[in-house]
């Protein structure tokens, strides 16, 4: 059994646009062919005619024919028809009888073709017939004197001539259709050529699996995904986005229109900043919507075609996100006490072991005193149950990596601002004393003593934090909100201080910072209440 030949799209699109464009040709051929050859039969038969009338009025050859004189006819004649481009002139009698041949066929016999009769009648006419010499175009003009027919004047183009005539004159066209047929052939094999690198060297049933199977991708993930183009219009956008924004159009009120119809203005989408970059894990609102996005360009031919833009609920993110961090507080709360209880536990073993019960007496009262004094402290002046525990453990905390954290005598919270959520707050706070322990750590030189100023005294919730740590990086100064930057080691993810500054500017307050005396960095926080 034969095998069908299988050509590739590519092959296909060039075949059929070849021939396409030799059918055209052809037919452009054939109209103008029979264009110019209806044009050319025309121009010759009205000038057939027109010499047959002019021969016909001449007085000389009128008194000639009357006298039947073919020597004077022949002398006449012949000099006019060296002058003309005519194939033959016949002058005939009121019989239609020859009386002049240019072809010097027999004079006397009847001038053929059958189309004398309304000549003979005083009309002037133009035929094509078959004379003595073969197919003609004749112009005929009748030879009148005193108003009576007493001749006729035949002017012939024989069809051969004709012929000849139109081939030489329609040759420059056919050079011309042949030089458009090869510039047709080498446009179809560039666009055929183009097309393939256009679908990736793919076959059309390659590209609608690909599109089906990336629909279905897109369907699949919980994230939200917009592609966009460079004039910022919808490209594609799977369910997940549509469910987050509340978005209930069809796709055809959804694909190419501008996604600002769906999505208010967000400096994270339309900044001309975030173009030429991908960026990640940046936290931004759309349509009132917390969401942590990113946003990858789309380049193609080392040119940017567009960005896909993916987004999560950051509530979502968020939930998990504290989830996790207070198991490890917690951890981290129990790991410290039960440190601090070891150590307090082995020395007072010893104490009593050595049987000095004075010197184990006083140790118990003294950290028994120091505890429930730190204790009465934060639970005095801080009413809000979450922040209690939060300073707790980061106060066992500081005290077991070797550092103080002290609570200035003026701090007090009452009740959190209406702009912030709990977590937020918590958020805010653990991650300024996060940074300044790790930065105390890491100045041998500083006296290990972190400073804590909370106060809601006024309109606004005052938080401050001090440290005598390494301090911040001239070089990081402007960026230091910014995700991803970090002066701790590579390891950290450096979003701490980003997350401070976003949670602060949702709440319309603001962070400042400026270096402490004579090491380290004070951060200061200023929410509205």
């Amino acid at each position: 059994m034969r095998n069908k030949i299988q050509f590739s799209f590519t092959n296909k699109l060039f075949l059929s646009l070849l021939l396409f464009s030799l059918i055209v040709l052809a037919l452009l051929q054939s109209y103008i062919w029979n264009v110019t050859e209806a044009s050319l039969y025309r121009s010759l038969g009205d000038k057939a005619q027109i010499q047959a009338r002019e021969l016909a009025v001449i007085p000389s050859l009128i008194q000639y024919v009357e006298q039947k004189d073919t020597n004077k006819i022949s002398e006449l004649v012949s000099d006019i028809f060296q002058q003309s481009d005519a194939s033959y002139i016949v002058i005939g009698d009121a019989k239609a009888y020859r009386l002049f041949h240019t072809a010097n066929n027999d004079i006397y016999s009847p001038m053929v073709g059958n189309d004398n009769e309304e000549v003979l009648n005083g009309n002037s006419s133009t035929t094509i017939s078959r004379g003595s010499l073969g197919l003609a175009l004749r112009g005929k003009a009748p030879i009148i004197n005193k108003g009576k027919v007493i001749g006729i004047v035949s002017v012939g183009y024989m069809i051969d001539d004709i012929y000849a005539l139109h081939k030489k004159q329609f040759i420059p066209f056919i050079i011309f259709c042949s030089l458009l047929f090869i510039a047709l052939f080498i446009f179809s094999l560039c666009f055929a050529r183009a097309i393939k690198k256009q679908m990736f060297n793919l076959e059309p049933k390659e590209i609608a699996l690909l599109v089906k199977s990336q629909k279905s991708i897109m369907e699949s993930i919980f994230e939200g995904i917009i592609a966009i183009d460079l004039n910022y219009k919808i490209i594609n956008i799977n369910q997940s986005a549509r469910i987050m924004l509340g978005i209930n159009v069809s796709d055809e009120q959804l694909l190419n229109h501008d996604l600002c119809d769906f999505i208010k203005s967000s400096d994270f989408i339309y900044g001309k900043d975030n173009q030429l970059k991908d960026i990640h894990d940046q936290i931004c609102y759309f349509n009132n919507i917390n969401v942590i996005a990113n946003r990858i360009r789309i380049i193609v031919d080392d040119n940017i075609q567009g960005w896909v833009i993916t987004f999560r609920n950051f509530n979502d993110i968020n939930v998990l996100s504290m989830q996790l961090t207070q198991v490890t507080q917690y951890v981290d709360n129990l790991r410290a006490i039960r440190h601090e209880h070891l150590n307090w536990m082995a020395t007072l073993s010893g104490l009593i072991y050595m049987e000095r019960y004075e010197e184990a007496q006083s140790f118990i009262a003294l950290h028994s005193a120091d505890n429930q004094y730190n204790l009465d402290f934060i639970t005095k002046h801080f009413q809000v149950p979450a922040v209690c525990g939060l300073l707790i453990g980061k106060y066992s905390k500081a005290h077991e990596i070797g550092l103080k954290l002290v609570f200035d005598p003026a701090c007090q919270l009452k009740t959190l601002p209406d702009m912030i959520t709990e977590t937020e707050f918590m958020s805010i706070l653990g991650n300024l004393l996060d940074n300044a322990f790790n930065a105390a750590l890491k100045n041998p030189n500083g006296n290990k003593t972190i400073h804590l100023y909370l106060s809601d005294a006024t309109d606004e919730v005052v938080i401050e934090v001090s440290d005598q740590g390494c301090g911040v990086d001239e070089n990081m100064r402007d960026s230091i909100f910014e995700p991803g930057v970090t002066s701790q080691d590579a390891s950290e993810h450096g979003i701490g201080l980003h997350l401070v500054s976003t949670y602060v500017k949702k709440a319309n307050g603001y962070i400042t910072f400026e270096d402490n005396q004579p090491y380290g960095t004070i951060f200061s926080v200023f929410i509205p209440k």
